[in-house]
Order: C-alpha cells, then structure tokens, then sequence
C-alpha cells in the first residue's frame, strides 16, 4: 500500500489519508529539503560538484505510476531505446510489448487498468474462509494458519466496523474523504471483491508473468509522479520543488493499487527493473503481510546480485520494524543477514524541536536512515504540485541521493554509496534508538566522502 501520511482529518476514531488541498507551496517549505539545517545539505553539495561531469543513472520507481508528460519531469524520463513505439511488436524480446518507458503491472491487454485493490489481509482471509468459517475452535488443533486465519479476520471484521457507521452520514464529509471511505468498504476490505479479474493473471503463479500494459500513467498518479519528482525534477527552473538527482531517468513500473500491493507484481517489478538497467529502485510501498515472501525474496537477492541498491519506505504506523517487519524487508525470516543492497528510510521533519515524523516507522536494526519527509513540495499528475508526507517522501530521497552520487561518482559501486550515505548522515540524539545510523541524510558529507574514496582509487 502507497506509504503515504497526508494531511489528516480527524474524526472520532477515524484518520483520513488525503491530499493537500494547497497548488502553492505551505509558507517556508519550497525546497527546504534541500537546504541545510534539518535538510539534506543537497544545494550546498552541488558546489563541490561545479566542476565534475556526471553520467546518467536510471531509478526504477515502483508505485502506483508517473506522469511521464508533466512539465518539470521533461527529460527526466527513461526511454527503452530498444522498444519502437506504438507498433504492438516485443521489439526487445523481454516479454513486455512497447514498454517504453516501464510497465504497468496493474492492467490488461485490452488497456485496462486496475484502480482499487483488497488489503493483504482481506485476500488472506478471503483464501481461508471456507476452511474455518464457522468452524468451533476447540474442535481443531491451533495450526499456525488457524491462528493466522483469526488474526485476519479479526482485523478485517474491526476495519469495517469502523468505516461502516459512516455511511450513513457521507454527505457531511469532502468528496476525497468519501470516497476513502467507500473504497475502504467496497474494495479494501471487501473478501467479495477479486481485484485480479480485470488483469487476469494468477496472482500464486510467478511464472505468468507476462501481464499488464505499457500504461505507466495508469488511473491516479498522484503517488507515483511526487515520488518521481523529488528523485529528479528539473532543478532551479521554479517550477515546484526541485528534484535531489539532476542526471537521471525514471522508469515508471506501475505496481501500487489503492490497495495493497501483490506480492507478485512487487516481485516482477524489481527483476523488471533490474534487468532494464535500474541501479535504484526506490519503493515507497509496503504492508503488514506478505504470503509469498520466498518469492519475493528470490527477487530482492537477485537485485542484490547484480548490483542494485533498493531503496524502502520504513512505514507510516509509528511502529517498530524491528518487531513488526513492514514488507518488503531486507531481512526475511529464512535468511541469515540483511540483504546489503538495501537501505529502509524513516521520515524527518524541517523542525529540530520535533525532528522525528510522528507517523514515521523505526527500527534500531531494520531502519537505517531518515531523511525529509514531512511538508513535501513537488509534483503532482497535469503538471500540478503538491505538498504531500509520509515515509514515502522519505524513501525517494535517499534514492535521489544515491543516483546523484553514482552519476558524479560512477567508478563507486552501489554498496559503496550505500555505505557512504550511512556513514555520512548527520547525526542526531533523537534517532540514537530509532536507525542504525543515528542520523539524517547528508548530501554534503556524502560527497565529500565519495571525493575521497575516489581519490583512493
């Protein structure tokens, strides 16, 4: 599920997630990600680099898609050299017809696209409902799938009682905040909706995997274009905020539904990108459940073999993901280590009195870094802008950092600039317990650092 924490209303019990209503930047947050202070020190950084060439570097952004036409994304966008336009021919030969400009896993042949998709847990429960609805619990041994089966149900019967006594009072709220509620109800948590008709794959099937469109766009972009934008929006051109990367292309690869996200699609999606030529991959997405984590797995270690650094929101339930994995992780239950082509992203905010984003998830171990990710100027689909939070704010701009560090430092492998983004943050008491790192991203220190390992070569 897009890991998103927007402006929130309140009622009783109940949080919206919805957009920001401002076309204008909120006074004193147009681009303060970038500056200094609680920034990133990225302007300061481009300094030291005046006098440096730099190559390009494709980042694959996994989300819910871009808007590959918007005004400050104009040619910042990956294009498959390979693939002819439009002619409905596999010209590459990679399974994917006219994948110009990434894939949209979310779709059909027919141009179709998937909008609204069920939580993890609501197709959890809708697979084991006709094996233990009803049954008496005394009656059976408490297998680990049993106890899995009550948790679910338990989670899906409370969502909808929460949403549900609001039904009868929609005309009081906003259009956004209606419709989060309908879809919570109607999709989200409803076992009786089959979110992959519309595709028509077999979600449990890895090797149909020759699904979806060229579509990169898909129904609500709103997501995918702000995270594509705060990796590499045209920088200093006073449109919006300005990207963290001046020398990539994104590659659009269309995964995340209003929904959780299928583990299948996350797991074609990364080799997809890997095998186009991705060195980042920035994935602003997660969830609570994960029933074909092998898989996946197989997928992040394949990533990891070639070189590609993944890039993860930590979350945005305040919890601890040391305690409660939010996947896609770097460490799943049947491996040994963390992957090492991996970095999990928490949310800073620009206030040093409460630097750490309230909604944001941590982990001592299994976090590594925080960045910005609170109050985020930048793009939106039509050419619009927003300000948007979350962990996903977060996440890309550590993955904009990594690719403007490959780009000015390409001779540096992948798990070089992971270690120096690590080692270089700036470090902060209030994250001692909450990263590994103890810190925030720091663009500067970073490049000064890749200046002398390069000088060591």
């Amino acid at each position: 599920m897009k890991n998103t924490f927007l402006i929130t209303a309140i009622f009783s019990s109940l949080i919206i997630a919805s957009s920001s209503i401002f076309a204008q930047a909120i006074p004193g947050t147009l681009n303060w990600y970038n500056g200094e202070g609680t920034g990133m020190f990225t302007n300061k950084a481009y300094g030291l680099l005046k006098d440096k060439k730099s190559s390009e570097v494709i980042v694959a952004v996994i989300d819910s898609g871009v808007d590959i036409e918007h005004e400050d994304l104009v040619g910042k966008i990956w294009v498959n050299k390979d693939e002819i336009p439009n002619n409905k021919i596999d010209d590459d030969k990679n399974g994917y017809v006219d994948d110009i400009h990434g894939w949209n896993f979310l779709g059909n042949s027919k141009g179709e696209n998937l909008d609204a998709a069920c939580l993890e847990k609501t197709r959890i429960l809708k697979a084991l409902m006709d094996k233990y609805d009803g049954v008496d619990p005394s009656t059976i041994v408490a297998s680990e799938e049993f106890l899995l089966y009550q948790e679910v149900k338990s989670e899906v019967e409370n969502g909808i009682a929460e949403y549900e006594p609001y039904l009868e009072s929609l005309d009081q709220f906003d259009a956004d905040t209606r419709k989060y509620i309908t879809d919570q109800l109607d999709y989200l948590l409803n076992v009786n909706f089959d979110d992959r008709a519309l595709i028509g794959d077999n979600p449990a099937d890895f090797n149909d995997k020759y699904y979806g469109n060229p579509n990169v766009e898909g129904p609500d972009a709103l997501h995918g274009t702000h995270v594509a934008g705060i990796i590499g929006a045209i920088r200093g051109n006073s449109l919006g905020g300005d990207g963290v990367a001046d020398n990539v292309k994104i590659m659009s690869v269309r995964t995340v539904p209003n929904g959780d996200e299928n583990d299948k699609d996350v797991a074609l999606a990364i080799r997809y990108a890997v095998d186009n030529g991705a060195m980042v991959i920035n994935m602003s997405f997660g969830k609570n459940y994960s029933p074909y984590q092998d898989k996946v797995m197989e997928a992040i270690l394949y990533a990891d073999s070639k070189g590609v650094l993944m890039v993860h929101a930590s979350g945005n339930d305040a919890k601890d993901t040391d305690v409660e994995p939010n996947f896609p992780t770097a460490l799943y239950a049947t491996q040994d280590k963390p992957t090492p082509h991996w970095l999990s992203v928490g949310a800073s905010t620009k206030n040093k009195a409460e630097l750490v984003a309230s909604f944001s998830n941590f982990g001592q171990n299994s976090v590594d870094v925080f960045a910005p990710g609170l109050e985020i100027y930048n793009s939106v689909p039509q050419s619009d802008y927003q300000n948007l939070q979350g962990t996903s704010m977060a996440s890309p701009m550590v993955a904009g950092v990594a690719a403007m560090l490959k780009s000015y430092f390409p001779t540096l492998s992948m798990l070089q600039i992971r270690q120096v983004i690590v080692s270089s943050v700036t470090i902060q008491k209030d994250l001692n317990t909450l990263c590994n790192s103890k810190g925030i991203v720091n663009v500067y220190n970073a490049v000064k650092a890749c200046q002398k390992l390069e000088g060591g070569k």
